[in-house]
């Protein structure tokens, strides 16, 4: 067993399923997202794309493509919470929390990407 790509399988997979936890439930809602999930989505996103510097192939390039679109995503809609709900005079409206929402949303589809890619990766392995 590699552990390098167990660590990587791991944060891969993290990095999904934590966004996928902030994403669900009603989109204007506030009550129903937690910002501490969407730090840690950002936080282990960050993670997930340092691991995917270094692998020169096709697939590691797609793979960091899709990293970095996610932590795009994942850092705009951090800072559109942020600035809905300190900045702006009318507060975090269900509109401005449709917006963090949906951009969480963007990086979700990226991360099920990654996902993808890692899965296909795995099952086109040949054992030397």
């Amino acid at each position: 067993m590699n552990l390098e790509k167990v660590v990587f399988g791991f944060f891969v997979l993290l990095a999904a399923t934590l966004n996928f936890g902030f994403f669900i439930g009603d989109i204007a809602d506030p009550a129903l997202h937690n910002i501490y999930e969407l730090f840690a989505a950002v936080v282990v996103s960050l993670i997930a794309t340092v691991l995917k510097f270094g692998d020169r192939t096709q697939i590691g390039a797609v793979h960091l493509a899709t990293s970095l679109v996610a932590d795009l995503q994942l850092i705009a809609a951090a800072l559109a919470w942020t600035y809905a709900a300190h900045i702006s005079t009318e507060g975090l409206t269900p509109s401005a929390m449709a917006s963090v929402v949906s951009l969480s949303g963007g990086a979700l589809f990226a991360n099920v990407v990654s996902v993808v890619l890692l899965v296909v990766e795995t099952v086109s392995y040949h054992r030397r």
